[in-house]
């Protein structure tokens, strides 16, 4: 049996297949990230949904895509986690980003591929390689057009009076906007960024508006000089993304994609079911 796991900070999705490609179980757990968690919470993450539980020893092969696994350091550290917890399986930890080639780039082909999520990041992958011009630095100082950006922005416009009086009842009634429950959220427990992302549906909610337009015009433009702009070949090669913000937002990212004279390629929410034919194909 052969687990498939792509994990945001937020959530993470896990197929588990036989060798033919059958589907044997799905599931999804919360978000896995190394660089926020430690050894503890993500082995409770895993035991508290049965189906990983049960099967930890059944598993042959686990092939993990996480954000948070970027450098070294963290995917060894994951991969250790995972070696003792799926003792007799073999353990493969990569980034997420090359979940998100492996879902939306034909194979051999060029692209940069893009993740605008909880989080962001950007890559060129030349048909064999993966390559990174920007090393995240995580969703305090990074993380650009992400969800989490765009949560510290509403939560910021809201607490600086600079949004519409109609939009900030709406927030309320959806939102716990209590000064000493944000600050709890962010500095008392887990997954900070992934609370601030969940701010974004509101945005997404409301993105005709002038103000949340604005709001997500400017997390796009931040993005492409920021990200895409790096490789000099970006006009010349589509620029793919996946993740709940690109998927929402398609609309606004052709729009902003046309200005910039830039071609936009396959949008996926989840590069998940991707990610199976890939396996199949190369096992």
């Amino acid at each position: 049996m052969k687990l498939i796991v792509d994990s945001g900070s937020t959530k993470a999705d896990w197929i588990a297949i036989d060798d033919n490609g059958k589907v044997l179980f799905t599931t999804q757990t919360l978000g896995l990230n190394p660089e926020i968690l430690d050894g503890p919470e993500i082995i409770s993450r895993l035991n508290d949904r049965f189906d990983i539980l049960q099967n930890k020893k059944n598993a042959t092969h686990l092939f993990f895509y996480g954000a948070g696994c970027g450098t070294d350091r963290m995917k060894e550290a994951l991969k250790q986690i995972f070696q003792e917890y799926f003792t007799n399986a073999i353990v493969d930890v990569q980034e997420d980003t090359y979940a998100a080639v492996y879902a939306t780039t034909p194979k051999g082909e060029e692209a940069i591929v893009s993740i605008l999520g909880t989080g962001s990041n950007c890559s060129y992958f030349d048909g064999k390689v993966l390559h990174q011009k920007v090393q995240s630095l995580g969703y305090i100082v990074m993380d650009d057009c992400s969800g989490n950006v765009f949560g510290k922005e509403l939560i910021r416009k809201y607490y600086f009076n600079k949004m519409p009086k109609e939009l900030a009842v709406e927030l309320e009634k959806e939102y716990d906007v209590d000064p000493d429950f944000i600050k709890n959220k962010l500095y008392k427990e887990p997954n900070p960024n992934a609370y601030l992302a969940t701010f974004a549906k509101f945005l997404i909610k409301h993105k005709d508006t002038e103000f949340c337009r604005k709001i997500i015009f400017k997390g796009m433009k931040s993005f492409v000089k920021n990200y895409i702009k790096q490789f000099d070949n970006c006009k010349e090669v589509p620029v793919h993304f996946v993740g709940s913000i690109a998927f929402y937002l398609k609309d606004e990212l052709q729009e902003t994609f046309d200005k910039y004279e830039l071609k936009l390629g396959n949008v996926l929410r989840r590069p998940i079911d991707g990610l199976i034919a890939y396996h199949v194909a190369n096992q």
